[in-house]
């Protein structure tokens, strides 16, 4: 349905004509995200400045039955914030205040703009961490790492971005401002109603402002580097080193590809002989930090590691992190269009999953490099390819269809990190049954009843 033509005046008055786009070269760069193949230009976009001002832009689109779709930086990878025609984009990346931190009780309250890597920053002068790491914490923001509920390269040991949320301030589907959640430890009174937000992908509500639980930093890290000769090796060291009882804070996987792709974007020494990398690192107190690294040292060497070093010092350690996060970036660079995956498989799983994805690119003829979060089962395979060539794309989803059935096979999930978004909508109700679908709609239903907040993002 076309916008009213009255419409964008509408936004004007309430958060002025500055904060209001409407003219087409202006509103192109918010029709994508990080999501390759994904784009539809919105109607107009806002950037509203409070959460009152929120509101009043969500009133003013459901009076007019505008779906809306909010947006911070825009490096979903699932198609979480692409628009659709006509529709309002809210973009919160004005909001980037980080109003409160409370070393008493170690939260930090913030804006749902603020970039993500703020909030460690923010922190560590008082001794406190915030362990959610995704690998755009570079540039994205805090309000879009709730609503996909963000993992990262700590998410083995810390968790995930749930983990982290003990209250949200959320703007609902008719414009009402609620809150839930608290700086208390525990609470037990009622739903657990900001869980129910949390990774919804901004199909329940808009968050806007979050309160964040901090830990204490750790007095001691330690990193390694092991290199193999064949990935199944580092797959099965992986699941040797979770069976021993040891739980690193990362443990990240590259593949042949990657690693030759990385050590020429970023230059750190990787060796690009082997077929893969292990990135391991423990922290916390001295003695456990140097045992825990003589284990996994031990571990790597028996499943046949050809080498492991340990890092020379602090530099050289986020030298290695570093690269790893660069990942999707070095892999970018080798054709015009790159389709990062995200799938998750148990742990005892690793070493089949990582095969068959090697034996699918293979058989299909396909450059995909494989990296991720092996310690807690999550894999990235990326497919490198060129949109514009329609007989390879058809088999890069022939691969991906192959790929995500063979996770869900092995007892595994569509996405560990990515969200379902528009990418994985095929396979939901699969993995979920009918029943768990079906009630996630009837929740869908009872807060959006217009189904103005994000459509057609997890379910039609």
């Amino acid at each position: 349905m076309p916008l009213p033509a009255s419409f964008p005046e509408s936004l004007a008055k309430v958060i002025g004509a500055s904060a209001v786009l409407t003219a087409l070269e202006d509103l192109i760069p918010y029709g994508f995200d990080g999501t390759a193949a994904l784009r539809q230009t919105p109607g107009v976009v806002v950037f509203p400045r409070s959460t009152a001002q929120v509101a009043d832009c969500v009133r003013i689109a459901a009076a007019a039955g505008v779906p809306i779709v909010t947006r911070g930086s825009g490096t979903g990878l699932s198609g979480g914030s692409v628009p659709g025609a006509d529709s309002l984009v809210i973009c919160l990346v004005e909001m980037n205040s980080i109003l409160e931190i409370d070393a008493r009780n170690l939260t930090l309250r913030a804006q749902s703009g603020v970039i993500t890597q703020r909030i460690d920053e923010a922190a560590a002068p008082l001794g406190l961490f915030y362990p959610p790491d995704p690998g755009s914490l570079k540039i994205s923001t805090i309000g879009g790492n709730v609503a996909e509920n963000s993992g990262g390269l700590r998410g083995l040991k810390y968790g995930v971005t749930r983990d982290y949320v003990m209250g949200l301030e959320v703007v609902l589907a008719d414009g009402t401002i609620a809150r839930m959640g608290n700086a208390c430890v525990k609470d037990v009174a009622g739903y657990s109603m900001k869980d129910l937000f949390i990774g919804s992908e901004g199909t329940l509500g808009i968050v806007t402002e979050v309160l964040l639980k901090l830990l204490p930093r750790p007095a001691a890290r330690r990193t390694l580097l092991a290199v193999f000769d064949r990935m199944e090796d580092a797959a099965e060291t992986v699941s040797a080193i979770i069976a021993a009882r040891i739980i690193p804070c990362t443990l990240e996987f590259l593949d042949r590809m990657t690693v030759g792709c990385v050590e020429a974007y970023a230059k750190v020494g990787l060796p690009i002989d082997c077929d893969a990398v292990l990135l391991m690192e423990t922290d916390g107190h001295p003695a456990a930090v140097a045992e825990e690294a003589e284990m996994m040292q031990a571990l790597a060497l028996k499943h046949r590691a050809r080498s492991v070093r340990a890092a020379r010092d602090d530099a050289e350690a986020l030298s290695l992190a570093a690269a790893r996060r660069n990942a999707f970036s070095a892999l970018a660079r080798i054709k015009p269009t790159t389709i990062l995956e995200d799938i998750t498989v148990p742990r005892s799983e690793l070493a089949p999953m990582v095969a068959f994805i090697a034996e699918t690119a293979a058989r299909l003829n396909l450059q995909v490099g494989t990296f991720g979060h092996m310690g807690d089962g999550n894999l990235h395979p990326t497919f490198l390819t060129n949109e514009k060539d329609a007989e390879e794309m058809k088999r890069v989803h022939e691969a991906l269809e192959a790929i995500v059935e063979k996770a869900l096979d092995l007892g595994g999930t569509i996405t560990g990190e990515h969200g379902v978004g528009l990418a994985k909508k095929p396979w939901l109700r699969k993995q979920l049954g009918d029943a768990s679908y079906d009630l996630l709609r009837k929740i869908k239903g009872a807060l959006d009843p217009a189904h103005l907040l994000n459509p057609g993002k997890i379910f039609d």
